[in-house]
């Protein structure tokens, strides 16, 4: 099991060794500081302490100094404070409190009085994480599609949005491939439906497997996936699409031990500016250029030939 590191700042030689044997003996990892400029550095690196026990006086920074900077510091993980001062006067308390210091112990203090405090720490600081994997789940689930892990619908349309303004802003192109499966209705149909879901899952694989950290793959709904290439011109897009298209043709997808068959995908693209130069001309490009692949006979990869008219009609199975 991991130990717990524990910052213990104190300019006293003797007491500073004396908390480091309590702490040791307790079962956590202490981390020495003998002034506060050694403590903020210290809570300021790659793998900081989640518990720093600060004494209110120490030289170049005291621990008041200390904890303001910490507390400023937002985009860090939090960093649990025991601040130690032989002050009692309850102003002296509202201050430290104040500047961002999560408990206080006033000196002379016992051993067990301490290890009481860094319990109390220990807990706070694992509400908190359980707090923070709750609003990331959370997060997730709010722009996530649940079957295929891809981005879904809504993020998409928000992300389409932003890349298009950076993409207009930075004189770039921005491509879009729009993907359907070819006779989707044949594998649930023959298969049943968690056959469909299985070859869902496993082409939302591939798409992740298959793209740059900049793009952004989507399902949009159905058996319909969408990538938001940034940068990325015509060209550059069509050889992705057609790379996808041969990689998912040449893939094996199976259902309770049994192969699912051949698999294929249609795919349109369409570029900005060229075939639209909003999120929904866009979107109406390459939903129409899947359909003419569709018509064309399916399994092939068709470039947007021109701006897509204000309607379209919904691709074939």
């Amino acid at each position: 099991m991991t130990k717990t590191k524990v910052l213990i700042a104190e300019d006293d030689p003797i007491s500073l060794r004396v908390v480091e044997t309590m702490l040791k003996k307790w079962g956590y990892e202490p981390v020495s500081a003998h002034d506060g400029e050694e403590a903020l550095q210290a809570l300021q690196s790659d793998d900081p302490p989640r518990i720093a026990i600060l004494d209110w006086m120490m030289p170049r920074k005291d621990g008041i100094s200390v904890c303001r900077e910490l507390r400023q510091q937002t985009d860090r993980a939090y960093v649990y404070i025991l601040l130690l001062t032989a002050r009692s006067q309850q102003r002296d308390l509202v201050e430290g409190l104040g500047a961002g210091a999560d408990d206080y112990l006033t000196k002379p203090y016992s051993g067990e009085e301490l290890r009481a405090r860094l319990f109390s720490g220990e807990r706070i600081l694992e509400v908190q994480q359980q707090l923070v994997a709750a609003r990331e789940a959370l997060r997730v689930q709010a722009i996530r599609d649940p079957l295929t892990g891809l981005f879904n619908r809504r993020y998409m349309g928000e992300a389409l949005e932003r890349e298009l303004r950076r993409a207009e802003h930075g004189g770039q192109p921005l491509s879009m491939i729009m993907l359907d499966v070819d006779h989707f209705k044949r594998f649930n149909d023959t298969s049943g439906h968690q056959a469909g879901d299985d070859l869902l899952i496993h082409i939302g694989s591939l798409l992740q497997a298959r793209t740059r950290r900049e793009d952004i793959a989507c399902r949009y709904g159905g058996e319909e996936f969408l990538l938001i290439l940034p940068g990325a011109p015509l060209e550059a897009a069509l050889r992705r699409a057609e790379e996808l298209r041969r990689q998912i043709r040449e893939s094996t997808v199976e259902h309770r031990g049994q192969s699912l068959g051949g698999i294929s995908v249609s795919a349109g693209v369409a570029c900005f500016p060229e075939h639209g130069t909003s999120a929904d001309g866009l979107l109406r490009a390459a939903d129409m250029t899947l359909y003419r692949a569709k018509e064309l006979g399916r399994d092939r990869v068709e470039a947007c030939e021109r701006p897509a008219p204000m309607t379209a009609p919904a691709p074939l199975g």
